[in-house]
């Protein structure tokens, strides 16, 4: 029988984890966002490069002035921070880019930066990997074990595809519901976030809900 370690053992764990990133980064640790930015990281380098560009003040005003001179064909007749007035359009690229990530909660500021988010991805890897392996439970498979081939099915290319299949959905539920386990269940909900308490009770009550109907039912 595999031994685990005692529930309170991971509680610390994860609030240690939790509240270190948060400390160490200033920012509310989150795993599917550090997918989304890893994956986009042309993106993101190229944003990330604008926004250290533009904490000049000056450099700022330059971009404005230039971008109204490209558009209208005239220079503002005042430079700097007055120059961005209401009429003036926003410089088009990744700026773009920042609007949608500033939805991501109004007053937060940008994610971690982009090197920081891939450390924490490989490092939950190789984290895994070491806890595996150092356990003797290593080793590779196409299906979530023995009970989900009696309950699902043992067909080794249908569980490939119902495998990803689910993978696909999960992604597009994390996506929809602006986060996942990681940030509405363990930051969100841990600041007591209205939008995070009822996206976590939604999945964890599926999640309840559909493991009661494949083992009492099915």
């Amino acid at each position: 029988m595999t031994a685990y370690w005692p529930w309170w053992a991971g509680a610390v764990g994860l609030a240690v984890l939790t509240i270190g990133y948060t400390l160490a980064t200033d920012r509310s640790f989150g795993v599917s966002g550090a997918w989304d930015r890893v994956l986009h990281w042309r993106r993101e380098a190229e944003l990330e490069r604008m926004e250290a560009e533009f904490t000049d003040e000056r450099a700022l005003a330059a971009a404005l002035d230039a971008a109204t001179a490209e558009h209208f064909g005239t220079v503002p007749a005042a430079s700097g921070p007055a120059a961005s007035s209401p009429a003036a359009p926003v410089p088009p690229g990744p700026t773009g880019v920042a609007a949608e990530d500033g939805r991501r909660g109004s007053g937060q500021s940008r994610p971690a930066p982009l090197v920081t988010q891939a450390v924490l991805l490989v490092s939950i890897f190789v984290g895994g990997l070491i806890a595996a392996v150092s356990s003797g439970r290593f080793h590779l498979r196409f299906d979530m074990g023995a009970g989900y081939r009696d309950v699902v099915t043992g067909n080794p290319v249908a569980m490939v595809a119902l495998l990803f299949v689910g993978g696909v959905l999960v992604g597009f539920g994390t996506r929809l519901a602006g986060g996942c386990s990681s940030g509405h269940g363990l930051n969100g909900c841990g600041r007591l976030r209205p939008v995070s308490l009822v996206a976590t009770a939604t999945f964890f009550g599926t999640a309840v809900a559909v493991s009661f109907l494949l083992w009492k039912v099915i």
